[in-house]
Parts: structure tokens; sequence; C-alpha cells
């Protein structure tokens, strides 16, 4: 849930005339949730912040979605990004580290609401769309990824890159991620690495690439269908694929590393990864040594392990699973030391603790994993 997230400062610096009075009393909603004929259209409106998502907006998404998927007016849910750069950069971290310092209860409130809503779309009974056009990440990976459909354009940005402000891929990132071709979804979690366009597609992140001019029409023609089930949206889906030749004949950018990918990920340890990209030696696994090295050491054991155990649990188990390690980031030094080399002071020069992979042992990451009783999350 990384995202350049701010929290809202105060709207006048200076006595404010009657007519701006006037507008701030319209302040702009954070989410517009709209019946565009038969389709629910759910639209994250904080442009400024690239969509961030906060918990006010996870409350007024959340109980929208039940009632559209038990309402006989409803047939499809499109939920898209306001502006032309993201659909949603992630989540207001900000506001979280905040919280955790002080021991608010948003800490808590906010993962647990975003993981139910998190399940409630990937359990959605009608079909789900995410127009990801632009940059998605962290939080906004959770909105999007877990859903039936999810529609990249040329203007897509993907990346959970939580390892670097001492989090890991949460949001199901333990679900989906290792379900991914290979090893993909494990370089993809440890590294941050970005994947941009027809590669989120090529990844198996989105389902379908359109270009994004063509954005707007696809949204008119998916409201329109009379009563559509998920065959007839992915026609409609496929044909505005079809007509989507921009960037066709540049390959996948990780084609040429896939194997390489596979087998230095392979170890069980991420100590056996670095060791791993070391021995190779090659200028590709050298760039992923220095990535890695940057890294909160405690991230990348935590990441590992969830992606090990997720492999093999289902989406509400990996959500369960995540909350502990949410909470368990929330008690530790890591995560906010992370925040405020990349988000606050904008140094990118944190100091992690441990600093090491080898001092950060079994048992500390173990401890992670471990039930929270009555404050575990359940679904």
């Amino acid at each position: 849930n990384i995202g350049p997230a701010k929290t809202k400062g105060h709207r006048f610096k200076s006595q404010p005339s009657p007519n701006h009075i006037q507008m701030s009393s319209h302040a702009e909603p954070e989410v517009l949730l709209e019946k565009v004929g038969r389709a629910g259209v759910i639209t994250m409106n904080r442009p400024k912040v690239l969509n961030a998502l906060n918990l006010t907006m996870i409350r007024q998404i959340y109980p929208q979605l039940k009632k559209w998927e038990s309402d006989n007016e409803t047939d499809i849910v499109i939920i898209k990004g306001a502006g032309d750069k993201a659909f949603c950069a992630g989540g207001d971290i900000r506001a979280v580290t905040e919280a955790g310092k002080v021991g608010d209860s948003l800490a808590q409130d906010f993962f647990r609401e975003e993981y139910i809503l998190n399940n409630a779309i990937g359990s959605y009974r009608k079909p789900y769309i995410a127009l990801i056009d632009g940059i998605t990440m962290g939080g906004g990976v959770g909105l999007s990824v877990h859903g039936r459909f999810r529609v990249a354009t040329e203007k897509t940005l993907f990346a959970m890159p939580e390892t670097a402000i001492g989090l890991f891929p949460d949001v199901g990132g333990g679900y989906f991620l290792p379900r991914l071709q290979g090893k993909l979804g494990l370089f993809l979690a440890l590294t941050g690495f970005r994947l941009k366009g027809r590669d989120v597609q090529r990844a198996g992140v989105a389902t379908h690439f359109v270009e994004s001019k063509k954005i707007p029409d696809l949204q008119k023609e998916l409201v329109d269908l009379k009563s559509p089930s998920a065959e007839d949206v992915s026609r409609v889906l496929d044909s505005y694929q079809s007509q989507s030749s921009l960037d066709a004949e540049k390959p996948f950018i990780l084609k040429k590393h896939l194997s390489d990918i596979d087998r230095l990920f392979s170890a069980s340890s991420v100590e056996g990864i670095v060791k791993n990209l070391k021995t190779d030696g090659s200028e590709f696994a050298k760039k992923q040594t220095e990535t890695l090295s940057k890294m909160s050491p405690t991230s990348l054991k935590i990441t590992l392990k969830q992606l090990q155990a997720g492999a093999s649990l289902s989406l509400q188990d990996v959500l369960v699973m995540e909350y502990r390690l949410s909470q368990a980031c929330m008690r530790g030094y890591d995560f906010y030391e992370g925040v405020r080399a990349v988000l606050v002071d904008k140094d990118q020069n944190p100091k992690w603790n441990p600093s090491t992979l080898e001092e950060v042992s079994d048992q500390m990451v173990e401890q992670c994993f471990s039930s929270l009783g009555e404050k575990d999350l359940t679904l």
C-alpha cells in the first residue's frame, strides 16, 4: 500500500473571499459512486494524490459494492480512477504511519477494512471490471487484481514496492503473486520491479490490454450491455483488445530473463537468492542484487515466507495472514523508517534495523505470523 499519499491540509492560508467559502462547502467527494444504466461505477476521485486510497473511501466503496451485488437493477461494476495519471497509486500510508506512532486505531482499522474490501472484490458474484489506466500500485492493486477483469493500457504502471518501505506486498499479494508464471511473482514482490503497459497483461496481472484512448468507448459499450454474463463482458473486452495493436511488436520486457528468474529466485531463503544472484554475476543479476540490498531485510524475509505460504492458501486465509503481518509491521521499526526515507524526508536512505539479512532470525520472522487472538481478521 504505497503511494505518495498526503493527508488533507488546511484549504486556506489567508482569509478566503466569500465565493471561495461557497466552493469549499462543495468539496469534491473522494470517491464517486454512480449508477450508469445497469452498471455500478466507482471512481477514485483524488487525482492530486494519484487517487491514493484512504479509510473514508474504503468505508464508502465497501457497502456500495455489497448493495450492488444483491441489487437486481445492477449487472456489472466498473472501477476506475479520476484524472489521467493514476488508477490508484496505493494506500494512504502517511496517515497510517502517523496513527501507528501514537497507537491510534487507524493503524488497525485501515488494514482490516481494506482487506475486507479486497476479499469482497475477490468473491464478487457479478462481473467486476477494473480499468487500470495509469499508476496502479499497492492498495490500487488490491482494488483491481482480485476482480474478474483487469484492463491495462499503455499508461499502466504496475508495482508492489512495499519492501522499500519496510512493509510487504499486502492486499492479497500473498495470493496472486505466487500464482503468476514461475518465480515471476516472487521476483516482483522482493524487488518492487515496475511493469508498464502491455507487460502488465503479459505478466498475468491484467486480463486485457486496450489503448487508453479507447477506454471511454469501451466503458460506454460495457454500460450499454443488456443483462450481461461474464462471457458477454469478455467478448467486449476481447474485441477492444483486438483493435489495440500499440506496442504489440515489443517483446515482454522480462521475456529473456524469465528462465533466470525461475532459477535464481528458487532458493528457499532470501540469503540463498542473494547468493544465487552474486554467483550468477550477469548484468541482470547484479542489478537485482543492488536492488535487494536497499530493501528492508526484515521485509524481504517476511515477504518470501508470505508468498511460500500463500501459494497453497485461499484468498481469505492469505488476508488473515497478511493482517497479522501488517500489525507486526506496525509494532516494528522498519515501516516507520521506510516511510520517513521514501515519502517524508525523501532522502532515500533508510537505516534498517536489523540492517542485515543474517541478523533477521527465523524466530523474528515466525513471530510476525503469529495469531492475534480475538484481534485476528475475520472474513
